[in-house]
């Protein structure tokens, strides 16, 4: 078993360039442990992961580990890992959070737990994996629902349309994702590598599939960090206050 846990607490572990690298590296270091056959991922402190650092995204700063862009946001989204990755969501899995949260192959979450993908209210969209993880998980008008408001939904929302596994009080998501772990842990590894690979291939929710999509969602992400509106969202984020849309 391995815990990763992501160390920003006093930005809700908001994702920058430093908690990627962190991040990717320590879930490489694991998936090569022959003796690690499950991962959990979590956050320090209140909150699972708040997304993309907003403040970095206006100074224009990369989000993604500098030595290794293929493993994505958060060192993670993209990251092709052989070892079961289970998410315990401990607090709000906003944005990016939420994104990591659907990357992962099994997640527990907190009661008083939140997950969505608010990007459309500052001038973004979820390019990390979430617009095209999510319609792959519940159904569409749902998906929908959740990315066209940008509004969040409850852990009991989350838990009913099959997003986490377990739902259960915030002093046990740890130790319900490892206990989850261990299970998974006492099978045969070989096996539980070849099982993960197929159901994620079967579903097309892993790294490699839809190689077109993902190139198509990085275009339209650099076009649109371009506009005025992309640059607004996060100017007015920081500055605390409503945005002023131009569409343009």
């Amino acid at each position: 078993m391995a815990l990763v846990t992501m160390r920003r607490p006093a930005v809700r572990n908001a994702v920058n360039a430093d908690l990627s690298a962190a991040v990717g590296g320590a879930l490489e270091e694991a998936d090569a442990d022959p003796t690690v056959r499950a991962i959990v991922v979590t956050g320090e402190g209140d909150a699972f992961c708040a997304g993309a650092d907003l403040r970095g995204i206006a100074a224009g700063q990369l989000l993604t580990a500098p030595d290794h862009p293929e493993w994505g946001f958060a060192g993670l989204v993209e990251h092709e890992l052989r070892t079961p990755l289970i998410a315990a969501v401990n607090g709000p899995a906003m944005g990016g959070g939420a994104e990591i949260v659907l990357a992962c192959d099994l997640a527990v979450m907190a009661q008083t737990a939140v997950i969505g993908l608010p990007e459309v209210k500052r001038g973004l969209f979820a390019a990390a994996g979430g617009l095209l993880r999510l319609p792959r998980e519940i159904p569409q008008k749902v998906a929908m629902r959740i990315v066209l408001t940008g509004d969040p939904i409850d852990a009991a929302t989350a838990l009913r349309w099959g997003l986490v596994n377990d739902v259960v009080a915030p002093d046990d998501v740890v130790e319900r994702a490892l206990a989850l772990g261990r299970r998974i842990a006492a099978n045969a590894p070989l096996a539980l590598a070849v099982s993960k690979r197929l159901v994620r291939d079967a579903v097309g929710t892993g790294a490699a599939w839809d190689v077109e999509l993902w190139r198509r969602q990085d275009e339209e992400m650099a076009r649109l960090l371009t506009t005025r509106d992309a640059h607004e969202g996060a100017t007015a984020f920081t500055e605390k206050r409503p945005p002023v849309w131009e569409a343009r």
